[in-house]
C-alpha cells in the first residue's frame, strides 16, 4: 500500500535506490578542514568539520555571526533566543573565574535606523549600547540609497524634504535640467540632472523628508 503511494507520487520523477549516501560523491574531510581552518583559524574542531560538511551555508552564517558577536554557548537559550526582561539579573560565566553579572534596565525609543539603546548594569556599572530591533524593522520602511555605480540613480545631495518634483516617469530630460527642489538647511537645493535621458522611476514626491544619498529618480539613456 505506501509503496503504492509512493509511486503515485513519484510518477516518472526520478528516486533513489538504496541508501541516500551511497550515490553521493565521496568527501575529503581533509581538505575540508584545511579550508576552514583557512577561512576561520586553526580552532576548527572535528564537530565543526561534520557541520560544514552537513550544513555548509548554517556553518558559515554561524561563523560569521560568532566573528561578529562572540562565542553564543556562555547565554542559555531563552536569553539568547528572547532576551532578558526588565530588571532581570543573570550572569554570563566567561571562563573559569571571569563572571559577568548584568542586569537589564531600560529600552529606548527606536530611531531611524531601527535601533534601541539599552540600558543595563554590567558588575554594578551603568552602560547602555545600540541593538537592533529586528522585529521593528520589518515593519519600517527605509529609503533605498542611490548607487554611485548604477549610471542614472540620482540621490539626494543632502538631508532636507522635497518641496517639489519637476518631472515624471517618461519625462525627456537634458543633463543640467532640474529635477526637484529639497528644502535642506532653511534653503532651498536644486537637483539637476546629471545626464540625458528619460525618467525611469521617481522614488520620492513632496514633503519626503530624505537623508544624505536617499535615491531620488532614476535616468536611463
Amino acid at each position: 500500500m505506501l509503496l503504492s503511494y509512493f509511486n503515485s507520487v513519484l510518477k516518472s520523477l526520478p528516486r533513489i535506490e538504496g541508501r541516500p549516501g551511497a550515490s553521493l560523491p565521496a568527501m575529503d574531510f581533509k581538505n575540508l578542514e584545511d579550508g576552514l581552518r583557512a577561512a576561520h583559524g586553526d580552532d576548527i574542531t572535528p564537530e565543526d568539520v561534520m557541520s560544514a560538511a552537513m550544513y555548509p551555508k548554517v556553518f558559515q552564517e554561524f561563523k560569521e555571526f560568532t566573528a561578529n558577536f562572540g562565542p553564543v554557548d556562555c547565554l542559555s537559550t531563552r536569553l539568547f533566543l528572547d532576551g532578558p526582561k526588565i530588571a532581570e539579573e543573570f550572569e554570563v560565566e566567561l571562563e573559569r573565574g571571569k563572571t559577568l553579572h548584568i542586569k537589564a534596565l531600560a529600552l529606548g525609543d527606536l530611531n531611524k535606523a531601527g535601533q534601541r539603546e539599552v540600558f543595563f548594569e554590567l558588575n554594578g556599572q551603568l552602560r547602555s549600547v545600540l541593538v537592533k530591533d529586528t522585529v521593528a524593522m520589518k515593519e519600517m520602511k527605509f529609503h533605498p540609497k542611490a548607487q554611485k555605480s548604477i549610471k542614472g540613480q540620482v540621490g539626494a545631495p543632502m538631508p532636507g524634504k522635497v518641496l517639489e518634483v519637476k518631472v515624471k516617469v517618461g519625462s525627456k530630460v537634458e543633463k543640467g535640467q532640474p529635477l526637484c527642489v529639497l528644502s535642506a538647511m532653511k534653503m532651498e537645493t536644486v537637483v539637476n540632472s546629471p545626464m540625458s535621458g528619460t525618467v525611469k522611476a521617481v522614488h520620492v514626491e513632496p514633503d519626503t523628508s530624505l537623508e544624505g544619498d536617499d535615491l531620488i529618480l532614476e535616468i536611463e539613456e
